[in-house]
């Protein structure tokens, strides 16, 4: 009697229905409490129907389309013509096997669509294709309306573009075919786990989804990132002072002062020794000073930005001063860190200080004029909502502004998160850019107000006296010491072009270089890395196109080429300098310190 074949092992597995069920009367005991706690904050604190005042745009931009329909009429004409060519080649694939070229091709670049079955199953490369294909009608519609003023045409491209990255099929379970390979595998444990971890970060934002990027498990301050030694030396309400330990027996004799932005926290430029910036000025002989904000909470409702320049810049200088002996020091500030040091320059250009020799902005905006994708979100009805909710708590909550900076990247920075947390069922990967992304701080009403208003949405900075500082008029062109720019090509903060605009504002003579990649890959670039190139042009030429025309290629990191630049102006050595050793001034705690530790 022959054998008898051994069954074929099934691809689906079945779930284990005892384990299923106690985890959906889980879920739905953590969804009852979820909801009920939302319910009840909503009501107390009210409901704003429209917080970013998208909907006006979108009246304003439908009225004026309808005035003029022909071009809407030519769009969907077109949208149907293509639709029907997708449909045919659709057809041939299945019937007859032909490859014709598709209709509309994704970006190789787009991780969507990375999955083999996008392109090589026909029902998934139609419904890439319908996707494309209306993305790119959307698209057309809404950025050829005419009659609309500039800031509603953003607001309303901006916002078309979220409705469209939402719903790209590869978002949604049964049109991912990632998805269904998982779900097919894994018997849907993976849409159960997806669910818990939705649940997870539903109860850590408090009924406020905070997609969790990373494993934040992974790391620790001043454990494994932001490791560098040294030590506390100064602290105020404000801020503390680290002042990091030598790594050479001699080292410049002016010390360099870093004066980082308090949107995030210092530690970007001391992530791991082998990416870390503060590493690396230490290596190359110079004492590094580095500013840790304060997490602000509502007892610092009033600091503005007088006080972040007075407790901040100016107590960094006087502490500096009793350390080193050296009233001179070259100073960097990084985005909204540039941005004080900008206004300080200025206001010390008024009354005749020069304890600040040389001056670096990375990333950097002084001119307003245009300020990228987040001019979105500044108009009046905006602002009056945030100040309203910045005066109920006392301070701005930090997940506010992350959720801000993150929709500028949408695909990446949410809608990834959503595809591996929620579908695949996955847990996010130990990353510490994302780590550091997460770790968001509060800002104070006072001085967010100011910002926004001054710098945002009146540009005064860039006008000769059109702000003051402790009473002071503040004039860039007033400001004569030399000054480094370190830009990025594909920044989507602070875009180059508006701060090379900002970089001719200022009187004294200017180094202007344009890094690869954007506001934090192409500043966080090691020499030993071997990435990003960098483009270089001494002249200053009255825009930012001719300066990139005459600007010459170098490969690597832009690290050497400022280290040149400051290092020039003065190449006195003395002593190292070790913290904690100066008598007045003794360590206060260990680097990173307590303040960087605090989480909003």
């Amino acid at each position: 009697m022959p054998n008898a074949k051994t069954p074929k092992e099934p691809d689906i597995k079945l779930p284990d229905a005892e384990a299923l069920g106690r985890s959906m009367a889980d879920i739905a005991a953590r969804s009852q409490r979820l909801v009920a706690d939302w319910l009840k904050r909503q009501a107390h604190e009210g409901v704003e129907l429209d917080p970013l005042n998208v909907g006006s745009a979108f009246m304003e931009m439908t009225a004026r389309m309808l005035a003029n329909p022909s071009q809407l009429v030519r769009a969907q004409i077109g949208l149907w013509r293509d639709y029907m060519t997708l449909w045919h080649n659709t057809t041939r694939r299945i019937w007859s096997g032909e490859e014709p070229e598709p209709v509309i091709a994704h970006d190789p670049k787009d991780k969507r669509f990375a999955d083999p079955a996008w392109k090589q199953n026909e029902v998934f490369d139609f419904i890439k294709q319908s996707y494309l294909l209306s993305a790119r009608y959307i698209n057309d519609v809404v950025t050829h309306v005419d009659g609309l003023d500039p800031k509603t045409a953003r607001k309303v491209d901006f916002y078309a573009r979220q409705f469209v990255n939402a719903l790209s099929p590869s978002n949604f379970a049964l049109t991912n075919p990632e998805v269904l390979r998982r779900t097919r595998e894994t018997g849907g444990e993976n849409l159960v786990r997806g669910l818990n971890n939705l649940l997870n970060d539903l109860e850590q934002g408090r009924g406020n989804l905070r997609i969790k990027m990373t494993d934040t498990e992974a790391f620790n301050v001043g454990g494994n990132i932001a490791v560098s030694q040294g030590k506390v030396i100064y602290q105020n309400e404000l801020m503390q002072l680290i002042q990091y330990s030598p790594a050479t027996e001699t080292v410049h004799a002016r010390p360099v002062l870093i004066l980082p932005p308090w949107i995030n926290k210092f530690y970007i430029l001391d992530l791991r020794p082998k990416n870390s910036l503060v590493r690396w000025l230490v290596a190359q002989g110079h004492t590094v000073f580095m500013v840790s904000w304060v997490n602000p909470d509502e007892t610092l409702a009033d600091r503005n930005f007088d006080d972040y320049m007075v407790e901040g810049v100016f107590a960094a200088l006087e502490a500096i001063e009793k350390i080193t002996k050296m009233r001179e020091v070259n100073a960097i500030g990084y985005c909204l860190g540039g941005t004080l040091l900008a206004a300080t320059l200025g206001y010390m250009a008024a009354k005749g200080d020069e304890r600040i020799k040389s001056a670096t902005f990375f990333v950097t905006l002084t001119d307003f004029t245009d300020a990228g994708e987040l001019g979105v979100f500044i108009d009046e009805e905006q602002l009056s909502q945030l100040e309203e909710r910045m005066h109920k708590r006392g301070y701005l909550e930090g997940t506010e502004m992350a959720t801000t900076f993150n929709m500028l990247r949408a695909n990446d920075l949410i809608w990834s998160f959503v595809v591996n947390n929620y579908l695949l069922g996955q847990e996010p990967f130990p990353f510490d850019l994302l780590y550091w992304n997460s770790d968001a701080t509060r800002m104070p009403p006072a001085m967010h107000s100011f910002y926004l208003r001054n710098m945002y949405q009146e540009n005064l900075l860039s006008q000769p006296g059109g702000i003051s500082m402790k009473g002071v008029s503040v004039d860039l062109r007033q400001v004569k010491v030399p000054c480094y720019f370190l830009s990025c090509r594909e920044d989507h903060i602070a875009p180059w072009t508006s701060t090379y605009k900002g970089a001719k504002l200022f009187g004294g003579p200017v180094r202007f270089v344009l890094a690869a990649s954007g506001h934090i890959a192409g500043v966080v670039n090691p020499p030993e890395g071997g990435k990003y190139n960098h483009f270089i042009n001494p002249d200053m030429p009255d825009t930012a196109d001719e300066w990139l025309a005459g600007a010459t290629e170098v490969s690597g990191s832009w690290w050497p080429d400022w280290n040149r630049w400051v290092t020039a102006f003065d190449d006195a050595r003395v002593p190292a300098r070790i913290p904690g050793k100066v008598r007045g001034m003794k360590a206060i705690e260990d680097a990173p310190g307590s303040y960087v530790r605090v989480r909003a």
